[in-house]
């Protein structure tokens, strides 16, 4: 009897866990996914030893620091619009010290393709007028906005423009451009983008200004350092910076009207490492412009060589700036996003 019992027990409990295994499982409802936050900033600063701008440079081959704030409204995941306020510090032949870039557009994203439309205003506070107020004299500061003339040298003398060559500067080289650009992103490692940017009045030279470049960037493999966080990449550009004829502040005895601004290549390439929120970039950075091309395109206040084969309509004096030449640039970056780097 006692061994029956044994029997029907263990009979029992191999049953009930069959029964056990046979009844379904309630699934585990997974967690909600977070709410969509479609609110965003991006802010950084970066510093630099030198400021350039489409292979110029704006701040006279000197160091320069720059910050940035901008704000950003998702309305999906694709579709992003912004405003940004920027700062840089500059060396300018009117003797503007500061950039201020105020900005603002949309990001759509389809697919592999990253759009960004916009419009970019830069303000160059604090200038003075490096003009002339001979009648016989194009660029008087007075009829182009400028209440000063500092290169007056005495009451009722022909002022002769900015000390050393004579160039002549606006008080104001504020402008705006529109701009349209595509990021397209190959894959993981590689991705070209082609930008497209005009200005009806570049530099307020008076002339308009149309520039397009394509660039390319690879990104080393995030194993390349090891477990060290550290990231690389390899990037560039070719662009060309197409002018038209500026207004008769910038006049020569051959062009009294305004000269034809001279139009240029420019191309840069460099080697950048990442680590978090910094990025390290080391860039070589060139143009086409010939010196004495350059002193017309730019005033450069700095140009005290002047040599016979500089002299040109657009360059009567025959001065050459060093402005638009090969420089290499170091620039030491942070870069953070409210959403990815401050929760």
């Amino acid at each position: 009897m006692k061994k029956m019992v044994l029997v029907a027990a263990t009979l029992a409990m191999t049953a009930g866990s069959a029964f056990a295994a046979d009844m379904p499982v309630k699934a585990v409802r997974a967690p909600p996914p977070p709410p969509f936050e479609p609110w965003d900033f991006a802010f950084g600063s970066a510093l630099m030893n030198d400021y350039i701008f489409r292979g110029i440079t704006q701040s006279n081959h000197k160091p320069s620091v720059a910050a940035y704030f901008e704000p950003r409204y998702n309305l999906n995941k694709d579709l992003q619009l912004y405003i940004g306020f920027a700062g840089e510090s500059i060396s300018f032949p009117n003797r503007a010290a500061a950039e201020i870039d105020i900005y603002g557009g949309i990001r759509p994203t389809v697919g592999m393709f990253a759009f960004d439309f916009g419009v970019w205003g830069y303000i160059y506070p604090g200038g003075q007028c490096f003009g002339s107020q001979g009648a016989t004299l194009q660029g008087n500061c007075a009829a182009f906005g400028g209440n000063t003339d500092f290169g007056q040298i005495g009451p009722g003398l022909i002022g002769l423009g900015l000390p050393i060559n004579g160039n002549f500067a606006k008080k104001s080289a504020s402008f705006y451009e529109g701009y349209a650009k595509v990021n397209i992103t190959l894959n993981d490692q590689f991705a070209v983008g082609f930008n497209e940017y005009y200005s009806p009045n570049f530099l307020n030279l008076g002339a308009w200004g149309n520039y397009a470049s394509i660039t390319g960037k690879w990104t080393a493999p995030s194993t390349t350092f090891g477990a060290s966080g550290v990231g690389m990449y390899i990037s560039g550009e070719f662009g060309r910076q197409w002018l038209g004829t500026s207004d008769s502040f910038y006049g020569t005895p051959a062009f009294p009207g305004g000269i034809p601004e001279p139009s240029y290549n420019t191309w840069n390439v460099g080697v950048g490492f990442t680590y978090k929120v910094f990025t390290l970039d080391l860039r070589y950075s060139d143009t086409n412009l010939s010196k004495g091309a350059c002193n017309a395109f730019t005033s450069d206040h700095t140009a005290t060589t002047t040599t016979a084969g500089s002299v040109s309509a657009i360059n009567p004096g025959g001065f050459e700036s060093n402005w638009c030449g090969a420089t290499g640039i170091v620039k030491l970056s942070a870069d953070l996003t409210a959403m990815t780097n401050l929760k």
